[in-house]
């Protein structure tokens, strides 16, 4: 039974019999009347108890069967958010499956119009931090001064040499950076005015094995699209995935929205959605977005080949990881792989125009822009060059990604491969008198306590500061209010402290990446680093095999 529930029934019963003892003992039946409420305030608790036991049997039952989903009620009663369920939109060709948990950020500085063509970037930096998995020091096959063609290898990983990561734009090799301990973070390339493509052979879909599938993208660099949970690493080719997951909707604060994005990309996207099911087992599941007041793009609603799940939610509902929980969840022994919507059009087009195409449509974000808009440039462009003469102010931080699960970047740095949004933000590092005592209304807050919540629609002007330090780890319950999982993520984050590799694996570890936990870190009273933490136990189990 849920928790609202339970207690709906509890306060009803318990004011019930409180009428029932106050009007006999206005009749004044005697102390035989009190005996007899007692008996009966007794009776119904222990009903109430076996029935919450009971359910709590039925829903274990359930998921060890795969029957239930995490926001499946299967109780005898309905909980309360039930009954004042949010309907589901009129489009929506299928079962929607509506999150109750959960919390939008809403900023200022969301993009929008058109996509601005006239925006272009100079320099690209293909960044081997982007891939989890790979060394640090990766072997380099090309040297200062060398001219490359999009698609041409640039590096590989010296324990797999067969994943190839190539150029994303052709140019001159002018720079390969390292950071500490020699580690190699940047290979820069200044980009042609008129870009040159390294041809690739045609491949049949059709007539072509998984093997010969495979090997194509290793050598065309097309297998660095491909991640793989757990651990949200590159995949790894010598497994088959049980499934393949991409979301069609991001929820995250300022998140650039995918139907412009697939915008005149239809062919390439459904050619890229063809090869992910020829390289799975199992199914392509598309999660489709039914927040909005209209359908997501036809090229989303009419894909081809996949299975559709429709999420309703507030954020993380657009997280791939939230929606693999809630169609099949992870167990430490799952396989499964994950795209973004633009890389699965560069999949695409590796057959459509047999060229490795990495254009992205990219979203310029934050209350700190003059104009926030979106612009087309290609993967790892120089950050610098994208808001040439569109900033109000020099005191800012530049995050790669969204706000909160984003990777802090200087105004020289390069978009990182997978992101497709940079988000600007006033720096905090300002102190707050009394911030501890008085109410903050000019920040988004989850707390009910302030009457920010009464206006769901707000924006805000936010800005970096934490709001305090960091203090004891506390349990307070509020993970478990904005995280749409079936997990103890405050208990699972106390087992990765105390190393407890038992309690990390039952706890459901491997069903989290950092941006799912990210909306967790932002209610956190006391002020953890939930993202670090989480990648350190990840990490740990991963090394462990």
């Amino acid at each position: 039974m849920r928790k609202g529930s339970t207690r709906l029934l509890l306060i009803t019963s318990f004011l019930f019999l409180q009428q029932l003892a106050h009007a006999q003992s206005v009749e004044g039946s005697g102390s035989g009347t009190l005996t007899l409420t007692l008996l009966a305030i007794v009776v119904l608790i222990a009903f109430f108890v076996i029935i919450q036991v009971s359910d709590n049997l039925l829903r274990i039952e359930a998921k060890k069967t795969g029957v239930e989903g995490a926001e499946t009620n299967l109780s005898i009663f309905p909980g309360v958010g039930e009954l004042f369920k949010t309907k589901a939109p009129s489009y929506a060709d299928g079962a929607v499956i509506t999150l109750s948990k959960g919390f939008d950020i809403k900023l200022e500085g969301a993009a929008t119009g058109p996509v601005d063509e006239s925006v272009k970037a100079n320099t690209f930096a293909m960044q081997p931090p982007n891939f989890r998995g790979v060394s640090p020091i990766p072997k380099v096959v090309v040297e200062v001064g060398d001219t490359v063609k999009a698609g041409d290898h640039l590096f590989f990983d010296k324990k797999n040499t067969d994943v190839k990561y190539v150029a994303p734009v052709s140019g001159e090799v002018i720079a390969v950076n390292r950071g500490e301990r020699r580690a190699i973070t940047e290979v820069v390339i200044l980009a042609d005015k008129n870009q040159q493509f390294r041809e690739l052979s045609a491949f049949d879909l059709e007539k072509g094995s998984r093997e010969e599938l495979v090997n194509f993208l290793l050598d065309s660099g097309g297998w660095s699209l491909l991640r793989q949970r757990p651990y949200d690493i590159v995949a790894n080719h010598t497994e088959v995935p049980d499934n393949i997951f991409i979301s069609t909707f991001d929820t995250a604060p300022l998140a650039p929205n995918q139907d412009v994005v697939v915008e005149g990309k239809g062919e390439a996207f459904q050619k890229g959605l063809d090869v992910l099911n020829k390289l799975t087992s199992g199914k392509v599941f598309l999660g489709l977005n039914a927040n909005g007041e209209k359908a997501p793009s036809a090229i989303f609603t009419q894909a081809q080949g996949v299975e559709k799940r429709w999420f309703q939610g507030k954020h993380p509902s657009g997280n791939v990881g939230i929606q693999i929980h809630h169609t099949a969840p992870l167990t430490p022994k799952s396989c499964v792989w994950t795209l973004g919507v633009q890389e699965v059009i560069t999949l695409g087009a590796l057959f459509t125009e047999r060229r490795f195409n990495a254009e992205r449509v990219v979203a310029l974000t934050g209350a700190e822009l003059n104009a926030p808009k979106y612009v087309r440039t290609y993967i790892g462009a120089n950050i610098g060059d994208l808001l040439k003469d569109n900033l109000t102010d020099n005191h800012i931080r530049v995050v790669s990604g969204d706000v909160l699960s984003g990777q802090t970047k200087s105004s020289d740095g390069y978009l990182n491969f997978y992101d497709d949004q940079i988000t600007e933000l006033k720096e905090g590092d300002y102190y707050d008198i009394f911030g501890w005592l008085l109410p903050d209304l000019s920040s988004p807050s989850a707390s009910k306590a302030l009457p920010t919540w009464i206006f769901p629609d707000t924006t805000f002007k936010a800005d970096t500061n934490t709001k305090g330090e960091k203090r004891a780890f506390v349990v307070t319950g509020q993970y478990e209010e904005v995280l749409p999982m079936d997990l103890y993520p405050q208990h699972l984050m106390k087992a990765i402290l105390t190393n407890d590799y038992e309690k990390m694996e039952g706890l459901g570890i491997h069903e989290l990446v950092e941006e799912d936990i990210a909306i967790c870190e932002f209610t956190c009273t006391s002020k953890q680093p939930l993202q670090q933490i989480l990648r350190k136990g990840l990490d740990m189990m991963h090394e462990q095999g």
